[in-house]
């Protein structure tokens, strides 16, 4: 037996399929496109959400291990990271400057207690 076509899409393994699913269905082409895009949108920004995390959780470790060369490094990707963020409104400005300061004091005092 075939299924319908919400119910095929609900268990497709697309993420922008399943997504599109669980929303109520518009009525109009326009909020119909406006659908579309949200969905896309929200899950380009997860991605790119995961990616800012990892960074930051990247630099953390390193200052824990104490390679000062891997912490230089990722502390430089993971503020690259942190700008662009900010700069696509993924994140307030406010709020990667904060955190590009809490990684930056959390790496001189790693290093300064060696």
């Amino acid at each position: 037996m075939k299924r319908p076509p919400r119910e095929r899409l609900a268990a497709s393994t697309d993420l922008y399929a399943r997504f599109l699913v669980l929303l109520p269905m518009p009525n109009t082409t326009a909020a119909k496109k406006a659908l579309r895009q949200n969905a896309k949108a929200r899950l380009r920004n997860r991605s790119q959400r995961t990616a800012l995390r990892n960074a930051v959780k990247k630099v953390r470790t390193a200052a824990e291990g104490g390679d000062a060369a891997a912490t230089e490094e990722a502390i430089r990707a993971a503020a690259k990271r942190l700008d662009q963020a900010a700069a696509k409104n993924l994140i307030h400005k406010n709020a990667a400057a904060r955190t590009k300061a809490r990684l930056s004091k959390l790496v001189k005092s790693k290093s300064d207690a060696k």
